[in-house]
């Protein structure tokens, strides 16, 4: 699924389309996207779009649109309907269409603004990120992928941070001395940024706004490389499993 760059990459490609524009119609394609109707939304303003860990956030004139790609989903500026097409928003100027192939994703209308996921892994400061991992009694991996830790890391950031600050993706979180725990924040921020800057990783699905893959899948140095060079040492990368997703280290520089 999209992870933080890829979010804040749509939302970058998508807010020259949308942002002041008046919603003249929402169609919904299938229940399973909302449970939100076309006349809740139809008339309200957007105000602007913001991300919000994986997800997007749509600033209404009243309430918000929280976007949830999950697997498959993708948000489209101006394209043609097609047979994955769930929803259609008909602005004033232009239309914004929502695909999802496996209908994982959703569109919830808020009241309010969600506060339920933990600090951006962008805004943090580097002490507080230290503080929140040494009270973490697990896995560094599973702490990185717990979004209310830190909101918008996944699988793909979680193990090419954990390459670059050569940190085992098992060693428990709260056994990290300070130095250590510095040096992830500082590559997680690294990996983040750079990755935004080439649009994101399309290893799957993932496409912006105007239906461009990104490229930082190229930059990659650990995940899905199993049984590759590693391209520091050039002991195989070994692939194992941790909180039930598919992990990718080396077992010499992460050791």
């Amino acid at each position: 699924m999209p992870e933080l760059p890829e979010a804040e990459t749509i939302v970058r490609t998508l807010s020259p389309h949308i942002q002041g524009r008046r919603i003249l119609t929402a169609t919904f394609l299938s229940r399973r996207v909302s449970d939100a109707t076309g006349s809740d939304i139809a008339g309200r303003h957007i105000a602007g779009i913001r991300r919000y860990g994986k997800q997007i956030l749509i600033d209404l004139d009243r309430g918000l649109l929280l976007v949830d790609l999950r697997m498959t989903g993708k948000l489209l500026a101006n394209g043609q309907p097609g047979p994955y097409t769930r929803a259609i928003f008909q602005l004033d100027r232009g239309a914004v269409l929502f695909d999802d192939i496996r209908q994982f994703g959703s569109i919830q209308l808020l009241d309010v603004e969600p506060t339920k996921l933990g600090p951006d892994p962008l805004e943090i400061h580097p002490a507080k990120f230290a503080e929140r991992l040494r009270v973490r009694n697990t896995q560094v991996k599973c702490a990185l992928l717990d979004q209310k830790f830190v909101r918008g890391i996944g699988n793909i950031y979680a193990d090419e941070a954990l390459f670059l600050a050569r940190i085992h993706p098992t060693t428990r979180a709260n056994q990290l001395s300070k130095q250590s725990a510095l040096a992830l924040h500082s590559a997680i921020v690294k990996l983040l940024n750079e990755s935004i800057a080439l649009g994101g990783s399309s290893v799957s699905d993932y496409v912006d706004a105007s239906g461009s893959k990104g490229s930082f899948q190229l930059q990659h140095k650990v995940y899905r490389k199993e049984g590759k060079p590693c391209p520091q040492c050039g002991e195989p990368i070994t692939r194992i499993v941790v909180a039930q997703r598919g992990t990718h280290f080396c077992p010499r520089c992460q050791s």
